[in-house]
């Protein structure tokens, strides 16, 4: 999605091709095979190279993330360079002896960039370009599944903020409850409670739809 390259001048400069979902991986063979740990310790010293492996490395996760939250392909672009560029400016922000691992805090830097985001903009409706999951059915299907994802996407934007995120990290991330309450500031508990009350709201809603009610 994004390539970090050196500028002649010094500065870091981001270069986007998520639309073809390709990454160009030659700049940081010496250092990809550094854990985010050993990587945020390069950074700390300026280095460019460690901070391209970890841009690589996580790039793709936090642009699901930052979709699933404003639903826009270019403001989901700009909130993850602006966090990963946050990172480069001040890499002591995350300490690893104690901070949870760095994704888990990345999160909170994503999503409260997100959220931020989404407070100054107007409300909008979802863009016929939504993103899906890649498959492969036929056209007729899967012109039904974009459409049956569209509302679906449509309803969870309309949930309360934290319901939504519970929802987008377990279930579209694919994170464990304890990680996903730990990004969120929760008790695991809490964390279930959201997403049964989220899931409950959803099925009312596509019950309602489906039955020609107005939502």
């Amino acid at each position: 999605m994004w390539v970090t390259r050196e500028h002649p001048h010094g500065a870091i400069v981001f270069v986007s091709d998520h639309g073809a979902r390709k990454i160009i991986e030659n700049m940081d063979t010496g250092f990809s095979h550094l854990d985010d740990e050993s990587l945020i310790r390069q950074i700390q010293q300026g280095n460019h190279e460690a901070f391209a492996a970890m841009v690589n490395r996580h790039s793709n996760r936090f642009y699901r993330i930052a979709y699933r939250l404003v639903f826009n392909k270019g403001d989901a672009e700009d909130m993850v360079q602006e966090a990963f560029l946050r990172l480069w400016a001040r890499p002591q922000l995350w300490n690893p002896g104690k901070q949870a691992k760095f994704t888990t805090w990345f999160y909170k830097v994503v999503i409260n960039l997100c959220l931020d985001l989404n407070k100054k903009k107007k409300p909008q409706e979802l863009p016929e370009d939504i993103e899906l999951a890649d498959r492969k059915p036929g056209q007729d299907a899967l012109l039904g599944i974009h459409q049956e994802q569209a509302l679906i996407d449509g309803f969870i934007k309309e949930l309360p903020e934290r319901q939504q995120l519970a929802l987008n990290l377990c279930f579209y991330e694919g994170l464990s409850n304890k990680e996903a309450a730990e990004i969120l500031g929760i008790k695991v508990k809490a964390l279930q409670s959201l997403i049964m009350r989220a899931k409950t709201t959803l099925k009312e809603k596509v019950k309602r739809h489906q039955g020609g009610g107005s939502i």
